[in-house]
């Protein structure tokens, strides 16, 4: 399985979306400051998530977010899935 997922940092008061393989590994990674844009924070929550069977639909999901810009379309996408 990859997924998409979508993290928050109340400190920064900001939202990091990525994609992976391993969901746990990669939260620990950013909360571990093993991710350039995530390691100067440490209160990295994950907030929504996608599953995927394939690497490429993971990676287009995440582009599709991504290219969006928008803060409001990511925090639509997390109240839908809560």
């Amino acid at each position: 399985m990859f997924y998409i997922y979508i993290i928050f940092s109340k400190t920064l008061n900001k939202y990091y979306v990525g994609s992976c393989q391993d969901i746990e590994k990669r939260l620990l990674d950013h909360l571990n400051s093993r991710s350039t844009f995530t390691k100067s924070v440490k209160d990295w929550e994950l907030k929504y998530f996608e599953t995927f069977s394939t690497r490429s639909e993971a990676c287009k999901r995440e582009l599709q977010i991504k290219k969006m810009k928008s803060r409001k379309y990511i925090e639509d996408l997390i109240k839908t899935k809560a």
